[in-house]
Parts: structure tokens; C-alpha cells; sequence
């Protein structure tokens, strides 16, 4: 029994079995690389999920994250914390629509605060009616049960039943639908620039400003579910810019630390300020640990890491599109370091086992698609090593069954 096989033993004693791990065990991680149990040495390219922005154990974020663990972990919001005063200010100088910051500990926090928020807004204003929530079919925003139902996808909300009431599907890029489904009642429409669990399916053109113009017109907030899609992933600091749009809220997490739990919405002025006392809170959000770790992801792409992501996500997207000719690989759908690639006539679990046998970790989603979410410091040498080992995996992989229609 190998080291990893051990590990998954003694786990499948003791964890609730809510997830369907790959058979290895991680223990040791530098750049863009991990190494399991037994030592095998693999690129990263799942990335913790869209997390590791700056890939495993930055030095930056080592340092920031220690001298911070030598002087003050946890205070909670009864009182003034610093760094987290400091983390706001340099998060709004990247959002100048908005004034406001609230932080929390995760991406589902962040939502369910962003869904509260614009509730709470309507309410303060004297319209409680208006407390209906519109969002997308195959929309992912986290698992509490508020952020499950707004996610729309069955699979996700089986066995939960009875949902939050007051949520209302439309399909992804149908201004139409948004359109009917946007009344007197609707609160906000909560959207992802980029689907991303659904495969990484960008916003279609002109939709995300259209779907600010209707929000605008109808009275509701405009939430932009930017968990998986900011701190620079798809080659800007966040994905709305490439639509040219301001949202009323954002939502942030995963990159925005770096590998520490930490969430965020940010508000524009008149909507974050109904975010009254007494009204939301959270134990553990905003922490200084937390706080001072993303400060330190937020410097790094100040100081170039952004810039360098995207010449090299560019190189990495051209090479990939080159795999197409082997007729398995039919596209590269995304931006920057989040990118899908759509397949056929195989199917993505095995292209993820062979991958994985071929020392690069990649996420399987679905069937037919296969999600890239590697650090922002990947190097070019990284990115013509992992194409050639997914390259070598599609092209071993064996034909699967044709879908049915």
C-alpha cells in the first residue's frame, strides 16, 4: 500500500464522505508544483480550486502570513483591526465604483451576504416586497442553503428541500428571459461574468451591459459573483471590466487570499451602508491573519504578477488550441488562467486520470470539459510542460461512447 493509498484509508474512516477526492494525498507544495505522500512530483493546474493566485507557499505570503502570526491572530469585530482597514482601502482602489467593504471567510459567505445586503436595501427604503432574487440556470454560488438555491443546479440541492423561497431562474446570456423575469418584486439578478462550474462559459457579448441596463431600470442591484473570476484570473483585476460594467455589489474570495480563507463584498456607497449595525457579522471574517495574507497577494500583483499572468495565459491558450488537431480537443473556452477546454470523443474523468498519471492535476468537469485554474505566476516552461502532458493524455485516452441526444 502506497503512502497516498494509507492516507485515503484511515480517511474513509473518519470524514464524512461529501467528497470524491483524487487517490492522492498532498503534502509539500512550492510555485506551481505539488508533491504527494509518496513523492511524486505534479504541476498544479486545479490550483485549490481557482485559490492559489500565487501558487503553493509564495514567500511573500509566507512572510506576511508569519510575522503577522507573531503579533496578533484574532481580535474579532468588537474592535478596530488594522489590517483589514488597510485591505479595504487597497481592494476599493481597485473597485472605484464602490465605497463599502464587509469581509468574511468564504466565497458562500460572501454571497449570502451579497443576497442579504440586497434584501436589506429594499427594505430600508421601505419596499420589503421587493425581496425576490433572479439568477441563472447552472449557476454555481456556494452550498449554504440560501447560495444553493440561487445556484439553480438540481444535483446541488437534492435532499436539502424545502428552498429558500423567492428565487427565480433564467438562462445564461438570454436578455429576453432576464428581461420577463425582472418585476416589482425582484431584489437583484446575481450572475458569474464567467460559468465557471459549469464548464467556463464567458458571458456572451453585451450581455453583462444589458444586464446592467435592465437591473437599472427594473430597481434591482446588479450582484456580480466574482468568487472564482477576480483578483486578476482572467487577466484583469476583475472580470467585469472586460464588459465595461459597474455592479452594485461584488462579491470576492478565493484568489483574494492566496490559499487563506478570506471572503469580501464590496458595495457602492448608497447600497454597502444599509449594511447597518447589528445587521451582519461574522467571528473569524477580516481577521488579522487573513487580512494581512491577501494584502500580500494584492502587492504581488501590483508588482507585475498580474502583467506576467497574461502574456504567459496567452502563450498557454495559443499552445492548447494546438492540441485541437488531434480532433479530441474542440476548444479552449475562458480568459486568462481560467480556461476549460471542451472535449470530444473521450471523457474528461479519464482525461483527468491520465493527466494525473502524467503529473499534471487538472479539474474534470462534467463529461466533456476539462477546467485550467493554474497559479498567476505560472512560467512559460510550466505552461509548454503542461501542454505536453495533457496533449499526451487526450491522445491516449480511449474513445468514449457517443452522447445520446
Amino acid at each position: 500500500m502506497s503512502h497516498s493509498q494509507a492516507w485515503a484509508a484511515r480517511a474513509q474512516k473518519v470524514l464524512t464522505p461529501n467528497y470524491r477526492q483524487q487517490p492522492l494525498a498532498l503534502v509539500r507544495g512550492q510555485g506551481a508544483r505539488v508533491w504527494d505522500a509518496d513523492g511524486k512530483e505534479y504541476l498544479d493546474l486545479l490550483g485549490g480550486v481557482a485559490v492559489n493566485a500565487l501558487g503553493h507557499c509564495h514567500p511573500a505570503l509566507v512572510k506576511a502570513l508569519t510575522e503577522q502570526a507573531g503579533t496578533l491572530w484574532h481580535v474579532s469585530n468588537h474592535f478596530f483591526i488594522p489590517r483589514q482597514i488597510e485591505l479595504a482601502e487597497a481592494l476599493l482602489r481597485h473597485t472605484p465604483w464602490a465605497g463599502r467593504a464587509f469581509f468574511c471567510n468564504s466565497g458562500c459567505e460572501a454571497n449570502e451576504a451579497m443576497l442579504k445586503l440586497s434584501r436589506k436595501f429594499h427594505a430600508d427604503l421601505g419596499h420589503p416586497e421587493r425581496h425576490e432574487i433572479v439568477s441563472c440556470v447552472d449557476s454555481f454560488h456556494g452550498r449554504t442553503l440560501f447560495t444553493v438555491t440561487a445556484g439553480g443546479q438540481e444535483k446541488y440541492q437534492h435532499g436539502f428541500e424545502p428552498l429558500v423561497p423567492g428565487v427565480r431562474h433564467v438562462r445564461f446570456g438570454d436578455v429576453e428571459a432576464l428581461r420577463a423575469a425582472l418585476t416589482d418584486r425582484t431584489a437583484a439578478f446575481i450572475v458569474e461574468p464567467t460559468l465557471g462550474e459549469a464548464g467556463v462559459f464567458p458571458a456572451p457579448e453585451g450581455y453583462l451591459a444589458a444586464a446592467r441596463e435592465l437591473t437599472r431600470k427594473a430597481g434591482a442591484l446588479l450582484c456580480l459573483d466574482e468568487i472564482q473570476t477576480g483578483i486578476g484570473r482572467t487577466g484583469r483585476w476583475w472580470a467585469h471590466e472586460w464588459a465595461g460594467v459597474t455592479p452594485d455589489i461584488l462579491s470576492s474570495a478565493k484568489a483574494l487570499g492566496g490559499g487563506f480563507p478570506i471572503g469580501a463584498i464590496l458595495a457602492t456607497e448608497e447600497v454597502g451602508q444599509h449594511l447597518g449595525g447589528g445587521s451582519h457579522g461574522t467571528t473569524f471574517g477580516g481577521n488579522p491573519l487573513a487580512c494581512a495574507t491577501a494584502l500580500a497577494v494584492l502587492r504581488e500583483l501590483e508588482g507585475g504578477v498580474l502583467e506576467r499572468s497574461v502574456e504567459v495565459a496567452a502563450s498557454l491558450r495559443e499552445q492548447l488550441l494546438a492540441l485541437r488537431a488531434g480532433g479530441r480537443l474542440v476548444d479552449v473556452r475562458g480568459r486568462g488562467m481560467l480556461l476549460g477546454l471542451a472535449l470530444r470523443g473521450v471523457a474528461a474523468p479519464e482525461v483527468g486520470r491520465l493527466c494525473r498519471e502524467a503529473g499534471v492535476l487538472v479539474n474534470p468537469i462534467g463529461d466533456d470539459t476539462i477546467r485550467l485554474a493554474p497559479p498567476l505566476t505560472l512560467t512559460a516552461g510550466e505552461a509548454a510542460e503542461v501542454v505536453l502532458r495533457i496533449g499526451a493524455a487526450l491522445a491516449a485516452a480511449p474513445a468514449s461512447a457517443p452522447r445520446k441526444a
